[in-house]
């Protein structure tokens, strides 16, 4: 969505660089004054598992864990600033071990997983206040205008131009402008899991905290949550979940999915790592050891020196910091944010700009053109100014002369990230989202999307000791779409977000018993066979079709309509959607019919065409797809393709190095179409969508039904 480009990058122009700091991308701590690389990288812990639990289906017992997502205080930052101002702890949630309060941190503690050993979770809401019991309210600002979970059911039946009263349901579009400040919805998703649907995390299978002061009228589940967990697994305040954990050893995730608030809900901290292990993969001479049950190698530094493995997630936040030196986190309340100006209830946001002065939902145009199509608080992208990795900004890590692994995740909400080390170290990728590549690539540079994960090795074992190696971000401050950086796009600002974290490298103290990367033999990768079925898709961005625009004396008000629409306001929206017979893109919203219906165990070509101007990173639950190619697509002067989709020839090319191997969640280019193939063996209803969160709390997610669609409510 590049209009925020446009409008912010004149108001930068005019401002100057050296204020821009100041008001974008937000927050009144000034990133700039941050100390960087004081503080050591937190290398994430195992989670304690609660027990066993038999499971009969199976005859055996199985590890049973009982996590619950909470709110606590957390030191992200240093503690003082530049200038020796007071920084403290923020408030954030994430995922702790139930009634093990050392135990809760952001980002949560690893789930360790054996291959083809099931895993159980009792996944509990508990954002409840500890003492009084009442529920905690969110710490961002929630858009109740959007398709969301709304436990409230104030719901508006937006695209007909009638409110509905009383609906009785919540996972419905809202409208109040004003910020929700009820109770949490949490419904937790591992991300990359071939799972039933019971345990997939659907959106609208959310569930409230069992808090004392719930208002009677709310619904404490979402629409599907009995639906999704009948029978013993689900109770108030929690669902358990089980794992089949029947996949090649690989790094997966877990994170919040609720409707319509999963941007917000992951921006505030919970999520997670979560591996799959096979115990053959100890014969592949690869770094280690990871991190070990019962040891926190954060405190424990002879247990930290041995450690040779380390996940590692890379996000971008913004902060407020006011005169006592409280921090918290920064996310816009305002979609004139996104553009830019400021308006009448934030006067001091972008004070040079404009305001922006147009009706939102369930507002009806002054002009007559009908009721507003545009969310008040929604951004369409967010970019942070502070690049925060394992909760620490800007940490280092010591290293020695050795070999480590390491295990990154892009887990921001729309940054597409790149990294190189300042000293030309390659990265040795070995995997990505679904485990193993074919074979090690060598890599300058490892581009990762959001939600993409690399597993690589960096090989220190010839660099001087003393050596400080700082690991760059070369990706852009703005939405991607690809190309080289620094020719087709500025690279992030060099003293911010144009810097990740700091290796320092020292004497090797331990042998190295891991093979060189290049000598590396990966186990096999099994490839699907020849696909049933070819699906051919779409991606879609939205502008308003009733509030139009124009510039007045530096403000953007509302304006009449051109009769082309050329006027119009966006985006308000991204979706899904699928190509008509002549290859003309037909968006889809989240509650119409299902169009993705693979028949049970079928193989499926997926062919994504993107008709907008943004890299979508695309992610299919239930399966791990093999990335079958690209091809250009016949495009206007802005590189955006030209409905209906046209193939230029001579276009195709395979797989990026790091798509060779499996994966959940993978890249679609503008002006391209990108065909993957998967098999579709588990039975249900599951989703498919954009995972920069922003897009896909706004519309950009489908339903996916395999086997009858009568066994998909």
């Amino acid at each position: 969505m590049k209009s925020k480009s446009i409008i912010l990058g004149a108001l930068l122009a005019a401002l100057g660089a050296a204020d821009s700091f100041a008001f974008v991308p937000g927050g009144t701590l000034d990133p700039t004054t941050i100390p960087q690389f004081v503080a050591p990288l937190v290398i994430p812990p195992v989670m304690p598992a609660k027990g066993v639990k038999f499971d009969k289906s199976i005859g055996k017992f199985v590890p049973y864990y009982e996590i619950e997502v909470v709110q606590f205080d957390q030191q992200i930052l240093p503690v003082k600033d530049i200038n020796g101002k007071l920084l403290g702890p923020t408030t954030v949630w994430s995922y702790g071990a139930v009634g093990r309060p050392e135990t809760r941190n952001y980002p949560a503690w690893t789930i360790e997983n054996l291959k083809d050993l099931p895993t159980r979770v009792k996944w509990v809401n508990n954002l409840k206040d500890p003492v009084t019991g009442n529920f905690l309210p969110h710490l961002l600002t929630i858009d109740q205008t959007l398709h969301w979970a709304n436990p409230a059911k104030d719901c508006i039946d937006h695209d007909m131009g009638m409110t509905t009263m009383n609906m009785m349901k919540p996972d419905c579009r809202g409208q109040s402008q004003a910020p929700y400040t009820g109770p949490v919805p949490i419904v937790t998703h591992v991300h990359g899991a071939h799972v039933q649907p019971d345990s997939d995390g659907y959106p609208a299978a959310w569930y409230l905290p069992a808090a004392n002061n719930i208002p009677d009228s709310y619904a404490t589940e979402g629409t599907l949550y009995d639906d999704i967990f009948g029978g013993s697994g689900r109770g108030k305040g929690f669902a358990v979940y089980q794992f089949r954990n029947d996949q090649r050893s690989s790094t997966l995730w877990y994170h919040d999915h609720s409707l319509g608030m999963t941007r917000a809900n992951v921006y505030a901290g919970p999520a997670g790592f979560f591996m799959i292990r096979d115990l053959k993969d100890l014969l592949l001479g690869l770094p280690g050891p990871a991190p070990l049950p019962g040891i926190d190698p954060n405190n424990n530094p002879q247990a930290r020196k041995l450690i040779r493995e380390i996940p590692i997630v890379i996000q971008d936040k913004a902060f407020n910091v006011d005169e006592t030196g409280k921090t918290k986190l920064f996310y816009p309340d305002n979609r004139a944010f996104f553009e830019g100006l400021k308006f009448p209830a934030h006067p001091e946001q972008f004070p040079d700009a404009g305001d922006l002065v147009i009706p939102f939902i369930p507002v009806f145009s002054a002009l007559g053109n009908g009721r507003s199509d545009v969310s008040p608080i929604w951004n369409p992208e967010f970019f942070g100014n502070t690049m925060v990795v394992n909760g620490k900004t800007w940490p280092f890590l010591n290293v020695e002369q050795s070999r480590y692994r390491l295990r990154f995740l892009n887990g921001s909400d729309s940054r597409f990230i790149i990294l190189k080390n300042d000293n030309g170290l390659p990265f040795w990728q070995i995997g990505a989202d679904g485990g193993f590549l074919p074979a090690p690539a060598k890599l300058d540079t490892l581009l990762m999307g959001p939600a993409e994960r690399a597993d690589v090795i960096v090989d220190f074992t010839n660099v001087p000791v003393g050596t400080e190696i700082t690991l760059l971000n070369i990706g852009p401050d703005e939405p991607f779409g690809g190309g080289v950086p620094g020719a087709d796009f500025p690279v992030a600002d060099p003293a911010t977000t144009g810097k990740v974290m700091k290796f320092i490298v020292g004497n090797k103290t331990i042998p190295d018993l891991s093979k060189p990367a290049a000598k590396l033999r990966l186990p096999a990768l099994p490839r699907l066979g020849s696909a049933d079925n070819v699906r051919k898709l779409s991606l879609n961005e939205d502008m308003s079709m009733t509030v139009c625009v124009e510039e007045n004396a530096g403000n953007i008000v509302e304006a009449a309509c051109a009769p082309d629409m050329s006027n119009a306001f966006g985006p308000t929206s991204a979706r899904l959607g699928v190509l008509d017979a002549d290859g003309n893109p037909v968006p889809k919203s989240f509650m119409e019919g299902i169009t993705e219906n693979p028949a049970l165990g079928d193989t499926e070509i997926w062919e994504i065409y993107n008709f907008t101007a943004d890299a979508h990173p695309i992610h299919i639950h239930q399966v791990q797809f093999e990335v079958v190619d690209h091809q250009n697509l016949v495009t206007d002067a802005d590189g955006i393709t030209v409905p209906p989709a046209r193939l230029v020839a001579g276009t195709v090319s395979g797989p990026e190095a790091g798509e060779t191997g499996t994966k959940d969640t993978f890249i679609v280019y503008p002006g391209t179409v990108a065909r993957v193939k998967a098999k579709f063996d588990l039975p249900g209803l599951f989703v498919w969508h954009c995972h920069i969160l922003s897009h896909e709390d706004n519309e950009m997610m489908r339903p996916m039904c395999v086997g009858p669609l009568a066994n998909c409510k």
